[in-house]
């Protein structure tokens, strides 16, 4: 798509597109109220771009091959050397955007405003974004394509769930690497991308250890497995059955076991991130701890993920947590943290 195609960005479009992040993501709309301009620009931008595509992808509603079809078109819209029209995905998309819209949908609605604002950015943050927007785009399509006659996804390896993973966050670690790593030192740039994938990571398998059941009934998404599920003598389409907690809770633990090989590349990703451009240590921090306290919920109760869905970090120790970053936390400091929260909640 040229630039231009979309119309001319306005203050107005920038403004929207903040307000649209806190309506979709709360782990996000901490991160673009913790950055400065311009990073709180390009970084609201690229994860509407993504939040596009994965609104698609988990709309249960929406059939796989249209779901496929629809991706595929995203992603011309995104290549500078496709002449399509915006409007050409708008009329594919706008049958499926349900009249009650969500806020995801909303995102999806405005689609011409999110990408217009996007390509009046600088032509450096704005190239940079783009190919690791195009990646996830089509690793979304490529499993809404595998899964088509299964009706939703149904993740068969350990090896599989990983891949996906990559597609749905490493793809975004790599956005967020390329514009914090600008101008920086060779050997920083370098640590930074070698510990970007496991800080993604990190955080994908601990929302996909602590979603199960709103995968499947919202959704019609199974992320865990197959091959962990059918060693506890369970069907992937049985995962939020009663009779079946034991066997869920089990595979949960492993999820979690898995998340928590990557807290310690994780770490050391923020111990290196640099604060120039508008970024700063707490946008990426506080997501960080958050998933070390949602681990440490999963590991003292797994089976609420599936008998309550509602492990989470409570809104107390959010608090908390925000707290102790407006009395100053440091890079040194992100370890002693990481502890405490791993113990217990951080405001008792």
């Amino acid at each position: 798509m040229t630039t231009g195609q979309t119309g001319r960005a306005t203050d107005a479009d920038m403004e929207w597109c903040y307000e649209a992040v806190h309506g979709v993501s709360r782990t996000f709309s901490i991160t673009v109220d913790r950055l400065e301009e311009p990073m709180a620009r390009h970084i609201c931008l690229g994860y509407l771009l993504c939040r596009v595509a994965d609104t698609i992808e988990d709309a249960g509603h929406v059939p796989p091959e249209t779901q496929t079809e629809l991706l595929s078109t995203y992603d011309r819209l995104l290549d500078p050397e496709d002449s399509l029209a915006v409007e050409t995905f708008m009329d594919d998309v706008e049958p499926w955007i349900p009249e009650e819209r969500t806020d995801d949908w909303d995102v999806v609605a405005n689609t011409p405003r999110v990408l217009a604002t996007f390509e009046s950015l600088e032509a450096e943050p704005r190239e940079i974004m783009r190919d690791p927007v195009r990646e996830l785009v089509d690793g979304m399509a490529m499993f809404t394509d595998r899964y088509a006659d299964e009706g939703g996804l149904r993740l068969q390896t350990v090896e599989e769930l990983e891949e996906y993973c990559w597609y749905a966050a490493g793809t975004v670690g790599t956005l967020i690497t390329g514009l914090v790593a600008r101008g920086t030192s060779p050997d920083r740039a370098r640590e930074l991308r070698e510990n970007a994938r496991s800080f993604a990571l990190l955080l994908q398998l601990v929302n996909i250890a602590k979603d199960v059941e709103p995968d499947y009934r919202e959704e019609n998404n199974v992320y865990l497995p197959a091959e962990w599920l059918a060693e506890e003598n369970v069907d992937v389409d049985c995962v939020v059955e009663a009779d079946n907690h034991g066997g869920v809770t089990d595979v949960v633990r492993r999820v979690t076991g898995r998340a928590e090989r990557y807290l310690d590349d994780a770490q050391r990703y923020l111990e290196v991130l640099p604060e120039h451009r508008g970024n700063t240590l707490s946008a990426w921090a506080i997501p960080y701890l958050l998933a070390v306290g949602t681990l440490r919920e999963l590991r003292e109760r797994p089976e609420d993920v599936v008998r309550e869905g509602n492990v989470k970090v409570s809104r107390a120790e959010v608090y908390a947590l925000l707290q102790q970053f407006e009395d100053g936390v440091t890079h040194a400091s992100i370890g002693d943290l990481r502890e405490e929260m791993a113990e217990k909640p951080l405001h008792r």
